[in-house]
């Protein structure tokens, strides 16, 4: 069976990583494919006995971007397994990558005016405005604090979840390093007990079995955690009527390494019975992501 992975997103936001993992993973790719080609691209594949395709598709395709949410939609309605992954990424982020990689936006000369050439942020705001109608109904990743690294792994466990299902992620993050743009619900554990404050457990992570038997003597991680729980149970069904095919719920603490990533681990448990289940520390060091 064709399965089709669509990589599309922000300029800068790691779409060429994404895409080489998928190609190291067996992948045929297709970099900057028009959309009016996309039908006929998926046609010639299927002739080929191709089974792994990723294309990406961004704002370099010209005058054709709004069409693309109807293509997609009129793909799936003809049974293809399509898979989008939208990566997004922080104004702030965007603004440091570009500033490292000197490189000029993809937007920049069309967006030139009387001589005049526009600012970054003027092709942030303009690539948001052209991207925002996919980007509200696909699988949406902010790679603002991930490393090359993460960023494999989460398209790599994204692509190989089932979609015939509501695909539930539980995902840590850091207040301090601000709210992840890929949240659908945001759950702010930071009147939790802190072990930040214990030595001992300091350096350690809401994995390790020190920090998780130090938050489970207290009572009010527990009912936090079964509130939380309780609040997904009663409103998952709804969702999946919706015609959603991911719902990100993001576990907030001061410095996502303790307490935010003790509650996922939980949550996790106690939904181990959704398939497919997604499990992400956005902002644990390297040597802490599995």
């Amino acid at each position: 069976m064709l399965r089709i992975v669509l990589i599309t997103g922000i300029s800068g936001s790691g779409k060429s990583v994404a895409l080489r993992l998928l190609e190291d993973s067996g992948y045929t790719c297709v970099d900057n494919l028009p959309v009016r080609f996309l039908h006929d691209f998926i046609a010639s594949t299927r002739e080929d006995g191709l089974e792994h395709v990723a294309v990406a598709i961004d704002v370099r395709s010209p005058g054709e971007l709004d069409e693309l949410p109807g293509v997609i939609t009129s793909l799936r309605a003809m049974g293809t397994a399509f898979k989008v992954i939208f990566l997004d990424a922080s104004d702030h982020t965007l603004q440091q990558r570009y500033s490292e990689s000197r490189r000029r936006h993809p937007l920049a000369d069309r967006l030139q005016r009387g001589g005049k050439s526009p600012s970054l942020q003027d092709c942030i705001n303009t690539e948001r405005e052209m991207l925002g109608p996919l980007r509200d109904q696909e699988h949406v990743i902010d790679t603002s604090d991930l490393t090359p690294g993460q960023l494999r792994t989460w398209v790599r466990d994204l692509v190989q979840a089932d979609r015939a299902a509501v695909i539930l992620t539980f995902e840590s993050f850091a207040y301090k390093r601000g709210v992840p743009g890929d949240a659908d619900l945001v759950f702010d554990v930071r009147c939790l007990p802190n072990p930040h404050y214990d030595r001992t457990l300091r350096p350690l992570t809401g994995r390790d079995e020190p920090v998780a038997k130090w938050l489970g003597q207290f009572g009010s991680v527990q009912t936090m955690i079964d509130d939380i729980a309780g609040f997904i149970r009663r409103w998952l069904p709804l969702y999946m009527q919706d015609t959603r095919n991911y719902l990100t719920i993001a576990i907030g603490c001061t410095g996502g390494q303790h307490r935010s990533v003790y509650v996922v681990e939980q949550l996790a448990r106690q939904f181990s019975d959704h398939a497919p289940l997604l499990v992400r520390h956005r902002n644990q060091p390297p040597e802490n992501i599995p």
